[in-house]
Protein backbone atom coordinates (compact mmCIF):
# COMPACT_ATOMS: atom_id res chain seq x y z
CA UNK A 1 0.00 0.00 0.00
CA UNK A 2 1.30 3.59 -0.76
CA UNK A 3 0.67 6.16 1.27
CA UNK A 4 -0.48 9.88 -0.05
CA UNK A 5 2.12 12.46 0.58
CA UNK A 6 1.00 15.04 3.59
CA UNK A 7 0.91 18.37 2.64
CA UNK A 8 2.35 21.59 5.33
CA UNK A 9 -0.30 23.88 6.20
CA UNK A 10 -0.94 26.60 3.66
CA UNK A 11 0.52 30.03 4.62
CA UNK A 12 3.42 28.78 6.35
CA UNK A 13 6.93 29.92 5.76
CA UNK A 14 9.76 26.97 6.51
CA UNK A 15 13.27 27.39 6.89
CA UNK A 16 14.82 24.11 5.80
CA UNK A 17 18.79 24.34 5.06
CA UNK A 18 20.64 26.11 4.18
CA UNK A 19 18.61 28.76 4.06
CA UNK A 20 17.59 28.41 7.70
CA UNK A 21 21.12 29.32 8.86
CA UNK A 22 20.45 32.85 7.58
CA UNK A 23 16.98 33.03 9.19
CA UNK A 24 19.01 31.94 12.40
CA UNK A 25 21.47 34.54 11.83
CA UNK A 26 19.11 37.10 11.07
CA UNK A 27 16.82 36.44 14.65
CA UNK A 28 20.26 36.47 16.95
CA UNK A 29 21.34 39.91 15.14
CA UNK A 30 18.25 41.53 15.43
CA UNK A 31 18.17 40.29 19.50
CA UNK A 32 21.54 40.93 20.34
CA UNK A 33 21.11 44.84 21.46
CA UNK A 34 18.77 44.20 23.36
CA UNK A 35 20.96 41.39 25.24
CA UNK A 36 23.37 43.87 25.50
CA UNK A 37 21.03 46.56 27.11
CA UNK A 38 20.45 44.46 30.32
CA UNK A 39 17.34 43.14 28.92
CA UNK A 40 16.62 39.15 29.76
CA UNK A 41 14.86 36.07 28.21
CA UNK A 42 11.15 35.71 28.66
CA UNK A 43 9.68 32.34 27.29
CA UNK A 44 6.12 32.20 27.29
CA UNK A 45 3.45 29.84 25.81
CA UNK A 46 2.13 30.10 22.31
CA UNK A 47 -1.54 29.84 23.44
CA UNK A 48 -3.53 32.23 25.80
CA UNK A 49 -7.32 32.92 26.78
CA UNK A 50 -8.96 34.65 24.72
CA UNK A 51 -9.70 37.24 26.58
CA UNK A 52 -6.17 38.52 26.99
CA UNK A 53 -6.54 39.80 23.23
CA UNK A 54 -9.67 40.59 22.78
CA UNK A 55 -9.38 42.88 25.92
CA UNK A 56 -5.61 44.35 25.34
CA UNK A 57 -5.03 44.33 21.71
CA UNK A 58 -8.59 45.59 21.11
CA UNK A 59 -11.85 44.32 19.55
CA UNK A 60 -11.74 47.37 16.88
CA UNK A 61 -8.63 46.19 15.45
CA UNK A 62 -8.37 43.67 12.22
CA UNK A 63 -5.99 41.20 14.61
CA UNK A 64 -9.21 40.30 16.97
CA UNK A 65 -11.70 40.89 14.67
CA UNK A 66 -10.93 38.98 11.28
CA UNK A 67 -7.39 37.36 11.81
CA UNK A 68 -7.41 35.46 15.10
CA UNK A 69 -6.75 31.51 15.44
CA UNK A 70 -9.57 31.03 18.07
CA UNK A 71 -10.61 27.25 19.42
CA UNK A 72 -12.32 25.63 22.31
CA UNK A 73 -10.69 23.34 23.88
CA UNK A 74 -11.36 19.81 25.89
CA UNK A 75 -12.28 22.08 28.92
CA UNK A 76 -14.50 24.33 27.55
CA UNK A 77 -12.17 27.62 27.79
CA UNK A 78 -11.80 29.77 24.35
CA UNK A 79 -8.05 29.51 23.13
CA UNK A 80 -6.09 31.40 21.11
CA UNK A 81 -2.91 30.94 19.78
CA UNK A 82 -0.80 34.13 20.05
CA UNK A 83 -1.21 37.34 17.20
CA UNK A 84 1.44 39.65 19.30
CA UNK A 85 3.92 39.57 22.02
CA UNK A 86 3.05 42.42 24.30
CA UNK A 87 0.13 41.28 25.97
CA UNK A 88 1.31 37.75 26.87
CA UNK A 89 4.27 39.50 28.28
CA UNK A 90 1.97 41.43 30.40
CA UNK A 91 -0.22 38.54 31.75
CA UNK A 92 3.14 36.94 32.54
CA UNK A 93 3.86 40.04 34.59
CA UNK A 94 1.07 40.64 36.48
CA UNK A 95 0.59 37.16 37.50
CA UNK A 96 4.08 36.28 38.83
CA UNK A 97 4.16 39.88 40.05
CA UNK A 98 7.59 40.94 38.50
CA UNK A 99 6.26 44.49 38.79
CA UNK A 100 6.24 44.31 42.54
CA UNK A 101 10.13 44.23 42.37
CA UNK A 102 12.51 46.48 40.51
CA UNK A 103 11.40 48.86 37.75
CA UNK A 104 11.56 48.60 34.92
CA UNK A 105 10.93 45.09 33.57
CA UNK A 106 13.38 44.23 30.96
CA UNK A 107 12.39 41.34 28.99
CA UNK A 108 12.77 40.01 25.42
CA UNK A 109 11.42 37.41 23.85
CA UNK A 110 11.29 34.98 20.40
CA UNK A 111 9.30 32.46 18.85
CA UNK A 112 6.13 32.10 16.48
CA UNK A 113 3.40 33.82 15.90
CA UNK A 114 0.10 33.92 13.97
CA UNK A 115 -3.03 35.47 12.33
CA UNK A 116 -5.26 33.66 9.94
CA UNK A 117 -4.39 36.47 6.91
CA UNK A 118 -4.17 36.05 3.59
CA UNK A 119 -0.54 34.29 2.55
CA UNK A 120 1.76 36.72 0.24
CA UNK A 121 5.72 37.55 0.48
CA UNK A 122 6.08 38.77 4.11
CA UNK A 123 3.06 38.07 5.34
CA UNK A 124 2.22 34.66 6.91
CA UNK A 125 -0.17 32.86 8.79
CA UNK A 126 2.43 31.86 10.83
CA UNK A 127 5.39 34.57 11.44
CA UNK A 128 8.34 34.88 13.37
CA UNK A 129 9.20 37.83 15.69
CA UNK A 130 11.57 39.37 18.47
CA UNK A 131 10.31 42.10 20.42
CA UNK A 132 11.15 43.32 24.15
CA UNK A 133 9.61 45.39 26.97
CA UNK A 134 10.52 47.79 29.34
CA UNK A 135 7.61 47.85 32.00
CA UNK A 136 7.15 50.19 34.57
CA UNK A 137 8.37 53.40 34.22
CA UNK A 138 7.37 56.60 32.17
CA UNK A 139 10.51 58.05 30.97
CA UNK A 140 11.35 59.52 27.21
CA UNK A 141 14.61 58.11 27.51
CA UNK A 142 13.32 54.80 27.91
CA UNK A 143 11.10 55.42 24.98
CA UNK A 144 14.62 56.45 22.90
CA UNK A 145 16.63 53.69 23.96
CA UNK A 146 13.52 51.34 23.18
CA UNK A 147 13.75 52.58 19.62
CA UNK A 148 17.69 53.05 18.88
CA UNK A 149 17.97 48.92 19.98
CA UNK A 150 15.47 48.17 17.20
CA UNK A 151 17.37 50.56 15.03
CA UNK A 152 20.56 48.90 15.97
CA UNK A 153 19.48 45.47 15.27
CA UNK A 154 18.54 46.79 11.54
CA UNK A 155 22.11 47.95 11.54
CA UNK A 156 23.17 44.53 12.66
CA UNK A 157 22.00 43.05 9.18
CA UNK A 158 23.77 45.87 7.41
CA UNK A 159 20.45 47.51 6.11
CA UNK A 160 20.21 51.16 4.77
CA UNK A 161 17.28 51.30 2.87
CA UNK A 162 14.60 52.05 5.54
CA UNK A 163 13.41 54.62 7.23
CA UNK A 164 12.33 55.47 11.16
CA UNK A 165 8.63 56.96 11.20
CA UNK A 166 7.53 58.10 14.19
CA UNK A 167 4.59 60.30 16.08
CA UNK A 168 2.80 60.64 19.47
CA UNK A 169 -0.53 59.21 20.31
CA UNK A 170 -0.90 61.51 23.68
CA UNK A 171 -2.14 61.01 26.68
CA UNK A 172 -5.83 60.41 27.97
CA UNK A 173 -6.09 64.25 27.89
CA UNK A 174 -5.02 64.12 24.55
CA UNK A 175 -6.45 61.69 22.76
CA UNK A 176 -10.12 62.93 24.05
CA UNK A 177 -9.81 66.43 22.90
CA UNK A 178 -9.04 65.06 19.67
CA UNK A 179 -11.87 62.41 19.86
CA UNK A 180 -14.09 64.64 20.06
CA UNK A 181 -13.61 66.77 17.17
CA UNK A 182 -12.11 63.68 14.93
CA UNK A 183 -15.65 62.11 15.72
CA UNK A 184 -17.52 64.91 14.08
CA UNK A 185 -14.85 64.85 11.17
CA UNK A 186 -16.44 61.54 10.91
CA UNK A 187 -19.96 62.05 11.62
CA UNK A 188 -19.98 63.72 7.98
CA UNK A 189 -18.84 60.71 5.87
CA UNK A 190 -20.74 58.82 4.12
CA UNK A 191 -19.32 55.41 5.94
CA UNK A 192 -20.82 51.83 5.51
CA UNK A 193 -22.12 50.05 9.05
CA UNK A 194 -19.19 47.82 9.50
CA UNK A 195 -16.35 50.81 9.37
CA UNK A 196 -18.82 53.39 11.59
CA UNK A 197 -19.13 50.67 14.45
CA UNK A 198 -15.73 50.30 13.92
CA UNK A 199 -15.13 54.47 14.09
CA UNK A 200 -17.40 54.56 17.62
CA UNK A 201 -14.73 52.08 19.19
CA UNK A 202 -11.40 53.58 18.15
CA UNK A 203 -12.01 56.52 15.49
CA UNK A 204 -7.91 56.28 15.04
CA UNK A 205 -8.47 52.92 13.15
CA UNK A 206 -10.25 54.91 10.01
CA UNK A 207 -6.67 56.33 9.21
CA UNK A 208 -5.46 52.84 9.14
CA UNK A 209 -8.08 52.01 6.27
CA UNK A 210 -6.36 51.23 2.64
CA UNK A 211 -9.22 51.56 0.83
CA UNK A 212 -8.36 54.75 -1.60
CA UNK A 213 -11.62 56.27 -0.70
CA UNK A 214 -11.16 56.27 2.93
CA UNK A 215 -7.76 57.33 2.33
CA UNK A 216 -9.35 60.22 0.22
CA UNK A 217 -12.34 60.68 2.75
CA UNK A 218 -9.76 61.37 5.80
CA UNK A 219 -7.16 63.53 3.65
CA UNK A 220 -8.45 66.56 5.61
CA UNK A 221 -8.78 64.70 9.29
CA UNK A 222 -7.40 66.52 12.30
CA UNK A 223 -4.59 64.85 13.51
CA UNK A 224 -3.66 63.64 17.09
CA UNK A 225 -0.49 66.00 17.21
CA UNK A 226 -2.37 69.20 16.42
CA UNK A 227 -3.88 68.20 20.35
CA UNK A 228 -0.97 67.40 22.17
CA UNK A 229 -1.34 68.21 25.98
CA UNK A 230 1.78 70.26 27.53
CA UNK A 231 3.54 67.06 29.16
CA UNK A 232 3.02 65.05 25.87
CA UNK A 233 4.18 67.46 23.81
CA UNK A 234 7.42 68.15 25.95
CA UNK A 235 7.66 64.37 26.45
CA UNK A 236 7.42 63.56 22.55
CA UNK A 237 10.46 66.41 21.95
CA UNK A 238 12.47 65.03 24.78
CA UNK A 239 12.34 61.67 22.43
CA UNK A 240 13.31 63.39 19.19
CA UNK A 241 16.03 65.14 20.87
CA UNK A 242 17.63 61.28 22.42
CA UNK A 243 17.16 60.35 18.85
CA UNK A 244 18.94 63.13 17.20
CA UNK A 245 21.47 62.98 20.15
CA UNK A 246 22.13 59.08 19.04
CA UNK A 247 22.37 59.94 15.24
CA UNK A 248 19.34 58.22 14.69
CA UNK A 249 17.03 59.27 11.53
CA UNK A 250 13.57 59.63 11.84
CA UNK A 251 10.46 61.62 10.20
CA UNK A 252 7.76 62.05 11.70
CA UNK A 253 4.23 60.52 10.98
CA UNK A 254 1.03 62.22 11.92
CA UNK A 255 -0.85 59.87 10.52
CA UNK A 256 0.70 56.78 11.82
CA UNK A 257 -1.73 54.11 12.90
CA UNK A 258 -0.54 51.05 14.76
CA UNK A 259 -2.61 47.49 14.39
CA UNK A 260 -3.06 47.56 17.92
CA UNK A 261 -5.39 49.94 20.32
CA UNK A 262 -3.44 49.68 23.26
CA UNK A 263 -0.50 52.44 22.14
CA UNK A 264 -0.50 55.61 23.22
CA UNK A 265 2.37 58.10 23.23
CA UNK A 266 5.81 57.87 21.60
CA UNK A 267 4.70 55.49 18.39
CA UNK A 268 7.00 54.24 15.95
CA UNK A 269 7.61 52.00 13.13
CA UNK A 270 10.16 50.51 10.67
CA UNK A 271 9.66 50.68 6.64
CA UNK A 272 11.85 48.85 4.42
CA UNK A 273 11.63 50.47 0.91
CA UNK A 274 12.83 47.33 -1.00
CA UNK A 275 9.81 45.36 0.34
CA UNK A 276 6.71 46.13 -2.04
CA UNK A 277 3.36 46.11 -0.07
CA UNK A 278 4.84 44.70 3.10
CA UNK A 279 7.24 47.07 3.57
CA UNK A 280 7.21 47.17 7.51
CA UNK A 281 10.13 45.02 9.36
CA UNK A 282 9.15 45.88 13.09
CA UNK A 283 7.25 48.73 14.83
CA UNK A 284 6.29 49.44 18.79
CA UNK A 285 4.75 51.98 20.98
CA UNK A 286 4.61 52.71 24.25
CA UNK A 287 1.03 51.41 25.90
CA UNK A 288 0.16 53.16 29.49
CA UNK A 289 -3.26 51.94 30.00
CA UNK A 290 -2.82 47.82 28.96
CA UNK A 291 -1.52 46.52 32.59
CA UNK A 292 -4.44 48.46 34.35
CA UNK A 293 -6.80 46.86 31.52
CA UNK A 294 -5.09 43.45 32.16
CA UNK A 295 -5.99 43.45 35.88
CA UNK A 296 -2.71 44.90 37.04
CA UNK A 297 -1.34 48.08 38.73
CA UNK A 298 -1.56 51.72 36.33
CA UNK A 299 2.36 50.85 35.63
CA UNK A 300 3.15 51.95 32.00
CA UNK A 301 5.59 50.11 29.51
CA UNK A 302 7.23 50.72 25.95
CA UNK A 303 8.41 47.82 23.57
CA UNK A 304 8.33 46.59 20.11
CA UNK A 305 8.05 43.74 17.72
CA UNK A 306 10.26 43.23 14.86
CA UNK A 307 9.66 41.04 11.45
CA UNK A 308 12.09 38.08 12.01
CA UNK A 309 11.07 37.18 8.28
CA UNK A 310 10.46 40.66 7.21
CA UNK A 311 13.71 41.33 8.03
CA UNK A 312 15.28 38.66 6.07
CA UNK A 313 13.76 39.37 3.01
CA UNK A 314 15.18 42.81 3.42
CA UNK A 315 18.82 41.41 4.02
CA UNK A 316 18.17 39.03 0.93
CA UNK A 317 16.98 42.34 -1.25
CA UNK A 318 19.96 44.41 -0.13
CA UNK A 319 22.78 41.64 -0.51
CA UNK A 320 23.80 42.01 3.26
CA UNK A 321 24.05 38.36 4.30
CA UNK A 322 27.49 37.35 5.51
CA UNK A 323 27.53 33.89 3.38
CA UNK A 324 30.44 33.03 5.10
CA UNK A 325 28.70 33.02 8.70
CA UNK A 326 26.56 29.98 7.65
CA UNK A 327 28.76 27.81 6.46
CA UNK A 328 31.24 25.24 8.17
CA UNK A 329 34.75 26.32 8.97
CA UNK A 330 36.77 22.82 8.15
CA UNK A 331 35.69 19.63 6.62
CA UNK A 332 37.24 16.64 7.50
CA UNK A 333 38.03 13.45 5.15
CA UNK A 334 38.57 11.05 6.98
CA UNK A 335 40.44 7.09 4.67
CA UNK A 336 39.60 3.94 6.77
CA UNK A 337 38.51 3.02 10.18
CA UNK A 338 41.64 4.06 11.75
CA UNK A 339 41.47 7.86 9.94
CA UNK A 340 37.81 8.06 11.85
CA UNK A 341 38.74 7.65 14.61
CA UNK A 342 40.95 10.47 14.60
CA UNK A 343 38.50 12.75 12.80
CA UNK A 344 36.13 12.08 15.39
CA UNK A 345 38.65 13.13 18.12
CA UNK A 346 39.76 16.22 16.37
CA UNK A 347 36.71 17.37 15.38
CA UNK A 348 36.11 17.24 19.03
CA UNK A 349 38.53 19.27 19.82
CA UNK A 350 38.21 21.58 17.60
CA UNK A 351 34.67 22.12 17.78
CA UNK A 352 35.54 23.28 21.43
CA UNK A 353 37.56 25.62 20.51
CA UNK A 354 34.92 27.39 18.59
CA UNK A 355 35.97 26.12 14.76
CA UNK A 356 33.12 24.53 12.64
CA UNK A 357 33.34 21.32 11.97
CA UNK A 358 32.03 18.60 9.30
CA UNK A 359 33.18 15.25 8.93
CA UNK A 360 32.72 13.29 5.87
CA UNK A 361 31.00 9.93 6.84
CA UNK A 362 30.22 6.53 4.99
CA UNK A 363 32.29 4.65 3.01
CA UNK A 364 32.71 7.09 0.06
CA UNK A 365 35.98 7.36 -2.25
CA UNK A 366 38.37 10.69 -2.13
CA UNK A 367 36.48 12.04 -5.18
CA UNK A 368 32.76 11.83 -4.15
CA UNK A 369 34.06 13.15 -0.50
CA UNK A 370 35.65 16.24 -2.35
CA UNK A 371 32.70 17.03 -3.93
CA UNK A 372 30.64 17.00 -0.64
CA UNK A 373 33.04 19.21 0.96
CA UNK A 374 33.06 21.68 -2.23
CA UNK A 375 28.78 21.75 -1.49
CA UNK A 376 29.18 22.19 2.07
CA UNK A 377 30.65 25.73 1.46
CA UNK A 378 33.21 24.79 3.78
CA UNK A 379 36.04 27.44 3.83
CA UNK A 380 39.15 24.47 4.45
CA UNK A 381 39.29 21.20 3.77
CA UNK A 382 41.54 18.59 4.84
CA UNK A 383 42.19 14.90 4.31
CA UNK A 384 43.03 11.86 6.64
CA UNK A 385 44.78 9.23 4.94
CA UNK A 386 47.14 6.48 6.18
CA UNK A 387 50.20 8.81 4.70
CA UNK A 388 48.89 11.55 6.60
CA UNK A 389 48.47 9.41 10.00
CA UNK A 390 51.95 7.92 9.56
CA UNK A 391 53.64 11.42 9.29
CA UNK A 392 51.82 13.44 11.47
CA UNK A 393 51.16 15.58 8.80
CA UNK A 394 48.26 17.18 6.71
CA UNK A 395 47.08 19.63 3.79
CA UNK A 396 45.23 22.33 4.97
CA UNK A 397 43.71 23.18 1.38
CA UNK A 398 42.03 26.49 1.28
CA UNK A 399 38.54 26.17 -1.05
CA UNK A 400 38.26 29.82 -2.22
CA UNK A 401 42.16 29.09 -4.51
CA UNK A 402 43.01 25.69 -3.88
CA UNK A 403 46.26 26.54 -1.46
CA UNK A 404 47.62 23.54 0.19
CA UNK A 405 49.42 24.55 3.89
CA UNK A 406 50.95 21.21 5.77
CA UNK A 407 50.55 21.54 8.97
CA UNK A 408 50.88 19.37 11.88
CA UNK A 409 48.07 17.52 13.39
CA UNK A 410 48.68 18.66 16.26
CA UNK A 411 49.20 22.05 15.90
CA UNK A 412 45.70 21.81 13.35
CA UNK A 413 43.53 24.00 16.06
CA UNK A 414 45.98 26.77 16.30
CA UNK A 415 46.64 27.13 12.66
CA UNK A 416 43.03 27.23 11.83
CA UNK A 417 41.99 29.62 14.49
CA UNK A 418 45.29 32.06 13.17
CA UNK A 419 43.51 31.77 9.55
CA UNK A 420 39.96 32.46 10.59
CA UNK A 421 41.22 35.29 13.02
CA UNK A 422 39.42 33.73 16.23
Amino acid sequence: MKYEKIQGPKGVREYLPPESAAFEWVREQLIAPAKAAGYQLMELPVFEDTNLFTRGVGESTDVVSKEMYTFEDRGGRSITLRPEGTAGVMRAVIEQNLDRGQLPVKVWYSGQFFRAERPQAGRYRQFYQVGIEAIGLDDPAIDAEVIAIADRGFKNLGLRNYRLEITSLGDAQSRAAHRMDLMAFIKKLDLDEATAKRAEINPLRLFDDKRPEMQAAMAKAPLLLDYLSESSRKSFELVQGYLRAMKIDFVINPRMVRGLDYYTGTTFEFIHSDLGAQSGIGGGGRYDGLMEILGGQSLSGIGFGLGVDRALLAAIAEKSLPAEDFTSDLFLIPLGESAMEIALTTAQELRAAGIRTEIAYGDRALKGAMKAADKSGARYVVVLGDSEISSGNVDLKRMSDGVLTSVKITQLRDQLRQALSL
